[in-house]
This record gives structure tokens, C-alpha cells and sequence, in this order.
């Protein structure tokens, strides 16, 4: 059983910042990509980066120059680095790989997070 479990999220003040780790466990082949995606209330979940096996990277324009997302191959573990934070990041950060699990290699499929929460005062 594939699981990916979120942790850094918190409380954090207008300016400043925060990292996010997910890791990734259970019997995995191969992990085809990994990134993060967000939820406020009342808004649908949208992108908020994606790191790819070929090191490719995709983040959200509101993003861009504030996050960074990286990855340790050898733990299954990805992170978002989020410097200059604002109110409007507020949101449930839900970690995504895209992966094909141990006992299925056959097979690729979305697995997600719990999520965490990450609130930005102003």
C-alpha cells in the first residue's frame, strides 16, 4: 500500500517561510512524479508545483520566484521550499505523486496526501 504522508505545514506571518516535506512509502517501482497542489476555501485544488523523473519542473505563476520544489530520490521525499509568503497562499497543501506501485508495475496511477495546512497572517 502506497502512502504519502505531508509534514511542515503551520502558522507563519506575511514575509516570511515555510517547508514542506512528503514522503512517499509502501512498495513503489518507480515514481514517474512528484509535486504539490493547493486548496483554499472555497476554491478548487489547483497546482502549485510538479517535479517530473527527468527533473523537469512546472510551478503555478503565482508561484514562480517564491517556491522552489525539490526531491531526494533516494527517500521517496519531496519538498517546497515557500519564501515570501502571503496571505493568498493560505490553503491545504496536498502532496501528489505519480507513480507505479510494487505489485502493479503495470500500472500508473495518482496517489495524494492528507494534506497540511499552511495559514499566512498579514
Amino acid at each position: 500500500q502506497v502512502q504519502l504522508v505531508e509534514s511542515g505545514g503551520g502558522l507563519v506571518q506575511a514575509g516570511g517561510s515555510l517547508r514542506l516535506s512528503c514522503a512517499a512509502s509502501g512498495s513503489i517501482f518507480s515514481i514517474r512524479a512528484m509535486g504539490w497542489y493547493r486548496q483554499a476555501p472555497g476554491k478548487q485544488r489547483e497546482l502549485v508545483a510538479e517535479l517530473t523523473s527527468d527533473s523537469s519542473t512546472d510551478y503555478a505563476d503565482s508561484v514562480k520566484g517564491r517556491f522552489a520544489i525539490s526531491r531526494d530520490n533516494a527517500k521517496n521525499t519531496v519538498y517546497l521550499q515557500m519564501n515570501s509568503l502571503k496571505p493568498e497562499d493560505t490553503a491545504v497543501y496536498y502532496c501528489q505523486a505519480i507513480l507505479r506501485p510494487g505489485d502493479r508495475p503495470d500500472y500508473t496511477g495518482r496517489y495524494w496526501g492528507k494534506g497540511t495546512l499552511v495559514t499566512v497572517s498579514s
